[in-house]
């Protein structure tokens, strides 16, 4: 298995993005709130929805309270993840503390479900406190592992910056270059994150229920599996996730 260490530099300076001014269009499904979402939207069926409302501790407690909802990277992942002792669920909120020494990633979804998304809808709302220096990267990654089957990004920056879209390149060598665009919110500020994913035709990326922007190029056929990482640097903090929820394209 592959695991991709996101960027340590927020890369902001270079991406070709510029801050969304207002929302490009209306999305697909209503805007969630602070519940998570309960049911199918259009052609999106909904396949799975955690709101982490069981309180467990690091350690062990969350891995098996959450064996259903969350595989993690095996501790000492790359010398730089650590999620047994960096992930906890604490007031209805999975919470991953930053120290500055310890990162934690891995996939949403159940052991044998998480992996094969080809297409759907993809939620989470989620916050950040502290931890300037560090950020994370939830993603759509390529089960394959091979990066040009299509990686997509969102949200993905430092928390001290605005949370990014970046669409990659399914070209075989030009991986890195990326669709970018900010949404011009804050990590320190509730919001919910969505991409809907129809294989070959398009992305959506949707913030608090509003399209933001569509991508019609590099879009992926594939199956891939949604997942966080965050960073081993930076100041003390949180990043918190309220709910996630996947849901399957019908067509």
């Amino acid at each position: 298995m592959q695991h991709r260490r996101i960027r340590r530099t927020a890369l902001i300076a270079a991406l070709i993005g510029a801050v969304v001014a207002a929302p490009l269009g209306a999305g697909t499904v209503a805007y969630a709130g602070v519940t998570a979402p309960v049911g199918n939207v259009g052609k999106f069926k909904q396949t799975f929805v955690e709101n982490f409302s069981t309180t467990a501790s690091a350690n062990g407690q969350f891995a098996k309270t959450y064996a259903n909802s969350w595989q993690p990277y095996p501790d000492g992942t790359a010398g730089t993840y650590w999620s047994g002792s960096q992930v906890s669920a604490r007031d209805g909120y999975m919470d991953v503390t930053l120290d500055g020494k310890h990162g934690a990633a891995g996939t949403f979804g159940t052991p044998t479900g998480a992996w094969s998304h080809v297409g759907g809808k993809f939620s989470v709302r989620a916050k950040a406190t502290g931890g300037n220096g560090n950020g994370a990267a939830f993603m759509l990654w390529p089960s394959s592992n091979v990066s040009s089957d299509g990686e997509i990004d969102y949200p993905e920056a430092n928390f001290e910056g605005s949370p990014m879209l970046h669409h990659h390149s399914m070209v075989a060598g030009q991986e890195a270059n990326s669709t970018s665009m900010s949404t011009g919110v804050t990590w320190r500020s509730w919001h919910v994150y969505s991409v809907e994913w129809i294989p070959g035709k398009s992305v959506q990326y949707l913030l608090d229920g509003k399209v933001i922007t569509t991508v019609a190029s590099n879009v992926p056929t594939t199956a891939h599996r949604y997942m966080f990482q965050v960073g081993n640097w930076g100041a003390a903090g949180h990043l918190d996730i309220d709910w996630v929820s996947t849901y399957e394209y019908t067509g």
